[in-house]
């Protein structure tokens, strides 16, 4: 996948900016950040769009990557943004970072697309390094998992640390739950209440998984 790929059509019907949205992603970047991301960590975030996870990340270095051409302009201070494929991370020196993040990514990606990626990451990520992503599980999500026309790839929380396995990282959290499909529901938007979300044993509408994986 290259710069060229891009299509600005998805950021403008699929994927608007949202204000609403950034709130809740500070939760999630809270609830992440004390588990797996020290705040001398150098961080990565893979199809980074609106920057709306890494700009409430504390880190050492944050790096935002994706092929949409302004996320320049959505980077907060302190986050180098990079435009470029997540197949090809060159720009980064091997076992140079601490955490790769992406969130609705792999399911985007052509299945040689995804394999070029996961050997990326585990080519950057340092020994001990850890590997977060958040995606659609279809085991929840089948009748609504095909209203984005640019998905290309089917997940469940069983395949994907499968397949993560596969590739030499080793899962070390798997939440078959963890997030509902998407944020354009009518459901309330509000950040305290995405805080108690998270901390709820069993979260109800979840349909996104979470999956960590360590290298």
């Amino acid at each position: 996948m290259t710069v060229q790929d891009y299509d600005a059509r998805y950021f403008e019907s699929r994927f608007t900016p949202s204000a609403e949205r950034d709130g809740i992603w500070r939760e999630i970047a809270a609830y992440l950040q004390a588990r797996y991301i020290p705040a001398s960590a150098a961080v990565l975030d893979m199809g980074a769009g609106y920057c709306s996870f890494i700009n409430h990340v504390r880190a050492a270095q944050r790096f935002a990557l994706d092929l949409f051409p302004q996320v320049g302009q959505y980077a907060a201070l302190g986050v180098e943004a990079l435009v470029g494929s997540c197949t090809n991370l060159s720009r980064f020196a091997d076992t140079s970072l601490d955490v790769v993040f992406a969130s609705n990514l792999l399911e985007h990606l052509t299945r040689p697309d995804i394999e070029a990626t996961l050997n990326e990451v585990r080519r950057v990520l340092r020994f001990g390094g850890y590997l977060i992503l958040i995606q659609p599980n279809f085991r929840y999500c089948s009748r609504e998992y095909f209203d984005d026309y640019t998905h290309l790839q089917i997940f469940t929380h069983v395949s994907l640390s499968d397949w993560l396995t596969a590739v030499g990282l080793r899962v070390v959290q798997q939440e078959p739950r963890f997030l509902p499909f998407s944020f354009k529901s009518r459901l309330p938007k509000w950040p305290w209440l995405a805080r108690l979300y998270l901390r709820l044993p069993y979260r109800p509408l979840a349909k996104q998984m979470l999956i960590v994986a360590q290298k």
